[in-house]
């Protein structure tokens, strides 16, 4: 249905090539998109982009409640077209977004699921991995997510030039080509630098290879996370993200200022990072009853 509308490849390119975004989200616009475009072809016989307007978008909104599709999925797909119809405004295409007055539905605050850090202390310090470089790798991987709270597509793609041994610190390439710097420890410093030496011989300039010297790949790394984290957890969810949510928690439970944790994530507003401090209020509701007579 897509070829109709030649524009939304021209976006899609304009997201790869200039905003420089990930696979993963690229394939979540284009997928956004060709449901809606999808929608006008078969109810409205595909309709010219500058005859769109907010009764339509509202129409194919209210198909997808009726779909029992989530508020958070909805949102994403209003996200999408705000930013493809920015894109048309800003190449000419139309002179304004229908986009304008749409509302996004209210999404309830969910608390991110974490590890407790008595558990990646078990994992850590009891657990036994496997021998060589194998077991050195799948190491070394969880080390990184929990010190560091890279994201997986940022991890797969770390450069060993981006590891500043000087410094102490690690120059991470996250969202949208944003740079941030997250300091690292010296023991782990060192495990990296012993890990960099005993590369496979033409490796991938990628810190993480597997044995033949070449980058992994995002699903190995997720296998890796779920293997290890079900060793030591109960948690539902055990993926690299919920090492990324441990790091981010375990920082504001201990007193962490909010906008540090902000520029460790990469997140590029407060409050992405706030819903971090519900988990320490839960933490402390949780003290106060089991310690106040009156709770």
């Amino acid at each position: 249905m897509l070829q109709q509308y030649p524009d939304v490849e021209s976006f899609i390119n304009y997201l790869r090539y200039q905003k420089r975004y990930s696979q993963h989200t690229i394939i979540a616009y284009r997928n956004d998109l060709e449901s809606f475009f999808n929608y006008l072809t078969e109810e409205y016989d595909s309709p010219a982009l500058k005859d769109l307007n907010t009764s339509i978008i509202r129409s194919w909104l209210a198909i997808l409640k009726e779909n029992e599709i989530t508020a958070k999925s909805i949102n994403r797909k209003i996200s999408s077209l705000r930013s493809f119809f920015k894109f048309l405004m800003r190449q000419e295409i139309i002179e304004t977004t229908p986009m304008s007055i749409i509302s996004a539905p209210k999404i309830g605050k969910r608390l991110p699921v974490y590890v407790e850090e008595k558990d990646l202390q078990t994992l850590f310090q009891y657990v036994e991995f496997s021998e060589g470089r194998q077991g050195d790798t799948e190491r070394l991987i969880l080390q990184f997510f929990y010190n560091t709270g890279m994201r997986i597509s940022e991890l797969i793609n770390l450069k060993e030039k981006q590891i500043d041994f000087s410094y102490s610190h690690i120059k991470i390439l996250g969202k949208g080509n944003k740079e941030r710097i997250v300091p690292v420890n010296n023991l782990l410093l060192l495990q990296i630098s012993s890990y960099i030496k005993n590369k496979p011989a033409y490796s991938s300039e990628n810190v993480f290879v597997n044995e033949k010297g070449k980058p992994l790949y995002a699903k190995q790394v997720y296998n890796i996370v779920k293997k290890y984290l079900s060793l030591v957890t109960t948690v539902n969810k055990k993926s690299p993200h919920i090492l990324r949510h441990s790091f981010a928690t375990h920082l504001t439970n201990n007193g962490a200022d909010l906008n540090a944790v902000k520029e460790l994530l990469g997140h590029s507003s407060l409050a992405a990072t706030q819903v971090y401090t519900h988990n320490s209020i839960e933490k402390l509701k949780d003290v106060y009853k089991q310690a106040h007579p009156k709770a």
